[in-house]
């Protein structure tokens, strides 16, 4: 009887290292990807404000990672009233989540996805925005906003999770949460200078370094593999879990690239590299929802329609005049909204065009315009308070002369004679 005591305590050891080393290594890749958030958004926009965009993602990661610690994991994962908890700090107690690994692991990946959610707004805020007002945006989004959207989603007494929500690496909760902060944000903020004319002519910015940005694509296309399949918390006993996700989501990433390749190539008669890098992103965040319950083939087709509504999304969001340099609101709000709502479509269980009917869509719908409108209202009165107070916005002459060089002293390509 001790023997198989002892026994059964090896293999609880050894599930809960393996489980470890798994969501480790799922996290570090996750922290990975805002070093491709800091290069994609770099390439995107001019020269004279890539060290900005640089301090920005710093930020999202140093500030924002404290403030998670101190009060946002609490917030999202403490016992929750359906809408947040009141907990504080990492405890050792029991989540509700059955999980393997320790509490303080499961927070370190976590904070990868507050993160992730945070960096979809440096983008949309780029070459305009103070940085000690961001600063102070940053530590209420990863305290409070973020963690009640997770709160709700992940949590198992969140509202939506109750409802049978499901979000399974965070089209919902990262991506349009992030998306559409960033919608309210770039709206309230304005627009780069001369970038709207008073004719209503649109003024191209291009990005100043597009192997630069293709190079961050690469690394959060990389990094989404611990995304996605990270968030089944274990390796023991998901192995075959583990491969759906993977595969899913490499199939709806080529699709989207696919799909923004050929659309790009039929509409303007050549192939737009930069919405194609999107399209990859696209078909990435719509495929994060539903990896874990549609099928391969469904996976396509989501990319595909994710690859050519980013293009249409961010000609769109052009015309109305909200200026986004690198079109986190296309990629992260409207595809986070696609993501979660093809979920009640391709669901091989509860999909409506796999026979299970319209609950799922409907639950599907509420909860992601639901989050999508808490981060558009709470984002916009946030802002217009800094606004009103400390100021948004760099001088026209920095603005003009580069925020490199008149906030940090700094440029970031420098020539020797």
């Amino acid at each position: 009887m001790q023997e198989l005591t002892e026994l059964a305590a090896q293999q609880v050891e050894a599930i809960r290292g393996i489980d470890t080393v798994w969501v480790a290594l799922c996290a570090a890749l996750i922290f990975q990807m805002e070093g491709g958030f800091a290069l994609l958004e770099a390439g995107f926009i001019r020269a004279k404000n890539a060290m900005s965009i640089i301090a920005k993602v710093i930020i999202d990661v140093a500030f924002g990672g404290l403030a998670f610690y101190a009060i946002g994991f609490g917030i999202a994962y403490g016992v929750s009233n359906g809408w947040f908890a009141f907990d504080t700090g990492i405890t050792d107690g029991d989540l509700g989540l059955g999980l393997t690994v320790s509490n303080k692991l499961f927070w370190f990946i976590q904070l990868g996805f507050a993160m992730a959610a945070i960096s979809i707004v440096s983008g949309a805020v780029a070459e305009r925005m103070r940085i000690w007002p961001y600063a102070l945006f940053v530590i209420i989004f990863c305290a409070i906003m973020y963690p009640m959207a997770a709160n709700w989603v992940w949590n198992p007494g969140g509202w939506l999770a109750s409802m049978g929500f499901n979000d399974f690496a965070g089209s919902a909760a990262v991506h349009a949460m992030g998306g559409f902060t960033a919608l309210a944000a770039a709206i309230v903020l304005g627009p780069r200078l001369g970038k709207y004319q008073e004719n209503g002519e649109i003024t191209p910015i291009p990005g100043h370094n597009l192997p630069l940005a293709a190079v961050g694509a690469f690394i959060l296309w990389f990094g989404w593999f611990g995304f996605n399949p990270g968030s089944t918390l274990a390796a023991v006993g998901n192995w075959d879990l583990i491969a759906k996700v993977v595969s899913n989501t490499f199939l709806a990433s080529a699709a989207g690239g696919v799909a923004t390749m050929a659309y790009t190539y039929f509409r303007y008669g050549q192939i737009d590299i930069t919405m194609v890098i999107n399209g990859v992103l696209a078909g990435l965040v719509g495929i994060t929802a539903g990896c874990n319950v549609v099928g391969p083939n469904s996976a396509i087709i989501i990319g595909l329609v994710a690859g050519v509504l980013v293009d249409i999304a961010v000609v769109v969001i052009d015309r109305m005049k909200v200026d986004d340099p690198v079109g986190a609101i296309a990629v992260h709000g409207i595809n986070g909204i696609w993501g979660t709502i093809a979920v009640g479509l391709f669901a091989t269980e509860s999909g409506l065009f796999f026979g299970g009917g319209a609950s799922q869509l409907v639950t599907q719908a509420i909860g992601v315009f639901a989050i999508a409108a808490f981060a558009f209202i709470v984002t916009y009165g946030v802002f217009m308070i800094l606004k009103s107070t400390v100021g948004l916005r760099v001088s026209r002459e920095e603005e003009n002369a580069g925020i490199d060089a008149a906030s940090f002293g700094v440029e970031s390509y420098s020539t020797f004679e």
